[in-house]
């Protein structure tokens, strides 16, 4: 899997999962857990990993939502 984005925000990544899951594409969210560790500080950003052949269909899908500043190397 690659990574799409990361981001602190919950409400942004809760977009996020609803724009993939919405338009079928599987994604996975790496780091989820961590606020165990972190004590829900919102240190350490989550992770959106989407898999390399749904890559730029899933960036389009952010870019469309006028969210591309959130994309992974944008």
């Amino acid at each position: 899997m690659i990574e799409l984005m990361r981001t602190n925000d919950p409400v942004m990544l809760s977009f996020v999962e609803a724009l993939l899951r919405d338009s079928g594409l599987s994604y996975f969210v790496a780091d989820q857990n961590m606020s165990v560790i972190e004590g829900s500080l919102g240190i350490l950003p989550r992770r959106v990993m989407v898999s390399e052949d749904d890559l730029e269909e899933a960036r389009l899908l952010l870019k469309d939502a006028g969210i591309e500043e959130e994309l992974k190397g944008e």
